[in-house]
């Protein structure tokens, strides 16, 4: 194997990401292998910051489909660079703030929650008598923002 050149498992060391997560992540078009002569996976350098950029977007929040559009955006299958991350972290900038807004939401009601230990049903906001909620459309409407009386 040429010295450019890394194994899986050599791969997997340096990047931390379990062998498994790594052919995952081929097999989703977010890395790119060659084959050996034996048919073993080689992977050029590169690929250690390709490997960096997913499992950072990961951790943001960001889903495979939208880490694969993002990379599918660079030329040639080539690795981020610093403009290329500032370019695509600007963009996730407004979906990441929604996170948070809906983690912040999420924390504040649970803690409300507990603390009235749901004695009250009158006055939970995660109660949904009805279903009434899926009129305003799927997930978790109230912890997304809707009001109870939203759906009523």
């Amino acid at each position: 194997m040429s010295a450019e050149m890394l194994s899986i498992g050599v791969l997997a060391k340096r990047s931390g990401v379990a062998a498994s997560a790594l052919r995952f992540y081929e097999d989703a078009g977010l890395i790119r292998s060659t084959r050996s002569a034996g048919g073993q996976r080689q992977y050029p350098r590169e690929v250690l910051r390709r490997v960096a950029f997913v499992r950072v977007a990961q951790t943001v929040g960001l889903s495979l489909d939208d880490i694969r559009a993002a990379l599918a955006s660079l030329p040639q299958q080539r690795t981020p660079s610093p403009e290329d991350w500032q370019r695509l972290s600007t963009a996730w900038q407004p979906m990441l703030d929604q996170k948070i807004a809906q983690l912040k939401a999420l924390r504040d009601q649970l803690s409300a929650c507990i603390g009235c230990g749901c004695l009250s049903l009158e006055r939970c906001a995660l109660y949904n008598p009805g279903d009434v909620a899926q009129q305003r459309g799927s997930g978790p409407r109230y912890l997304l923002g809707d009001k109870p009386v939203q759906a009523r």
